[in-house]
């Protein structure tokens, strides 16, 4: 709430890379030949992506070199790293975009100066050596990433900012509708130790809401479902049934975490997490970089079920739920909290802002009709009413003109801002996180729940290989495609 895959083991080769049969089994035979290694548990750490094969190592080294169109050139070269006992960590070879005659051969090893030295003397005599980069020529200087504010890398790493609740939680307001009733003020502390004491992994423990949690929520998802037919976006009107159906929402019911959440995650990879009350942007939309929402429990003060001054369960299961289910907004919305990750306090705060634009009072065009996606907006029967009553003013989404517009948060928006789809407001938030300076990308591994740092060339060749082999997977799909059409 806001204020790839494991280890490849020894190298492969991907591709048409000989134009012989002949050679293939020869390079088969070699390579059972040839010094293969791991990387030592205790070296991979040196390395900045995790669970990848990499020239990370102090004494790591990439090679690009190309083959001349003729049999048996590479067990030629692979013979030499034998021969000067170098450790192959990964091999890949392409057709080369320089001459269309040679291939070009990739190659991850573990080896010291000296040896790094003489093999490349030696290749010079058998290969075209393209070029040569060693780990340490080819990373951002530790000067650089200094001044960089600490962000997490895996997902369990949530548990060490979570609990920074920046307003209510367990304390609320004076001029807060529930700040004179102490049992509701016992309740709210019941659910902050709650999300204060929840770690990632933990089921999300179920709550036994009291009738009048049950009515205020009521009075909530009856008159909002009056509004949802003419205001909402398709996305959601497609996905609130299915929660309906799958998660128990009702009138009469509000819906458990837990089993929200294991329907977000077959739905769309995202995952729920407890919250006691506002997070700052930068450790909220850090937790968006891993497809987590965090969410409250919590249920307004029954005197005014149709306001709250913050978020509570009603906003986030009827406003932001539905569409964290839609694939194409989960992307979105993880896409805002990856470019958030090490940034600085002003690049945090624009794309907050953003996100407050978008993901909370975000406006879209469908069938020639404005239509709110926001959840902010989904949530309150007198703004949605007001935001589509054609006297609002509306402007088309553009994150650097949005990124400078002022929040409101107890009164009406003064703008609200339009996309054409989410692609398109995807599109452009990509873009405009290319503005933000960094000394870095950051690329999530869902095979790991963490993010790769790509800030040196070898993690940047890890995640090209990976693309690659995505690449031969779409090529493997077409053929048969192919085929299957001819049949």
């Amino acid at each position: 709430m806001y204020a790839k895959k494991a280890d490849e083991q020894g190298p492969r080769s991907r591709g048409r890379s000989f134009d012989s049969v002949h050679e293939e089994k020869q390079l088969n035979n070699e390579m059972n030949k040839v010094t293969l290694s791991k990387i030592d548990a205790k070296q991979d750490k040196r390395g900045v992506c995790n669970g990848r094969p990499s020239s990370t190592l102090k004494n790591g080294a990439t090679i690009i070199f190309s083959l001349k169109n003729e049999i048996g050139g590479l067990v030629t070269a692979l013979k030499l790293f034998q021969e000067k006992h170098v450790n192959l960590v990964h091999i890949e070879s392409r057709k080369s975009r320089r001459r269309n005659s040679d291939f070009e051969i990739f190659v991850d090893c573990d080896s010291d100066h000296e040896q790094l030295k003489e093999l490349s003397q030696l290749l010079k005599k058998h290969t075209d050596v393209i070029e040569i980069m060693k780990a340490e020529e080819s990373a951002l200087p530790d000067k650089d990433l200094a001044d960089v504010p600490w962000f997490p890398k895996k997902i369990s790493d949530l548990d060490l900012c979570v609990n920074r609740v920046l307003m209510y939680g367990s304390d609320l307001d004076a001029d807060h509708p529930g700040f004179k009733d102490n049992i509701y003020r016992k309740r709210r502390k019941y659910f902050a130790d709650l999300a204060m004491s929840y770690k990632h992994g933990d089921p999300i423990p179920r709550i036994d809401f009291t009738a009048e949690e049950v009515r205020t929520w009521g009075v909530v998802f009856r008159e909002l479902n009056k509004l949802y037919p003419s205001h909402a976006c398709k996305e959601y009107l497609k996905n609130l049934p299915l929660l309906s159906k799958y998660c128990n929402y009702s009138e009469d019911n509000i819906p458990q975490l837990e089993d929200i959440s294991r329907f977000l995650k077959e739905r769309s990879g995202f995952i729920i997490r407890p919250v006691a009350g506002y997070l700052s942007p930068r450790d909220f939309l850090a937790g968006l970089a891993f497809r987590v929402f965090h969410c409250t429990q919590y249920v307004r003060h029954g005197s005014e079920p149709l306001y709250t001054p913050e978020p509570d369960t009603c906003h986030e299961l009827l406003g932001h739920v539905p569409l964290l289910a839609e694939p194409s907004f989960a992307q979105f919305s993880q896409e805002i909290g990856l470019a958030s990750l090490g940034a600085s306090d002003d690049a945090v705060k624009k794309l907050a802002t953003c996100y407050f634009f978008t993901v909370e009072f975000g406006l879209c065009k469908q069938d020639g009709r404005l239509r709110a996606y926001g959840a902010g907006l989904l949530s309150s029967i007198s703004e949605l009413t007001h935001a589509l009553s054609g006297k609002a003013h509306i402007l088309p989404f553009d994150p650097m003109v949005t990124c400078n517009q002022e929040c409101m948060i107890t009164t009406f928006q003064e703008a609200y801002f339009v996309s054409e789809s989410f692609e398109e407001a995807k599109n452009q938030m990509r873009e405009f996180a290319k503005t933000i300076r960094r000394p870095f990308t950051i690329c999530y591994n869902p095979y790991t729940q963490s993010v790769d740092v790509l800030k040196d060339t070898s993690s940047i060749n890890s995640m090209v290989k990976d693309i690659r082999h995505e690449l031969d997977i779409v090529e493997d799909a077409l053929n048969r495609l192919n085929k299957h059409t001819r049949v």
